[in-house]
């Protein structure tokens, strides 16, 4: 899975939008206003921090050299995955499908999609 096709992805699940409120450079993914997903398409190696439940968080950290602790954001909560084809396709689905999980489950019942 390279970058463009994990943003389809994001953009693919229900009441996703794109949007950019860090300027022009920083592509945030939104569900009912919260965020799931955020990348710089100019990053080489492209790279996108997906939030992750904590537990989960830190084994995949010790498990793949390209998962870090989220940057700049809450490191307990968020990861940065390098998008290199060193994570699986089907790693960097889930993933990006259980940050977008862990955000609608927070929403309040009459604002998710």
């Amino acid at each position: 899975m390279d970058l463009p096709e994990a943003i389809d992805l994001c953009l693919s699940l229900p009441g996703a939008e794109e949007t950019t409120p860090f300027g022009p450079d920083v592509l945030v993914y939104k569900v009912a206003g919260k965020v799931f997903a955020l990348t710089d398409p100019g990053d080489y190696p492209p790279r996108m921090n997906l939030k992750c439940d904590p537990a989960r968080a830190v084994t995949l950290r010790e498990e793949y050299e390209s998962i870090i602790p989220g940057y700049h954001m809450n490191k307990r909560h968020w990861n940065t995955v390098r998008i290199d084809r060193s994570v699986p396709g089907a790693l960097l689905q889930d993933l990006i499908r259980h940050s977008y999980d862990l955000v609608v489950a927070s929403l309040p019942k009459g604002k998710r999609p």
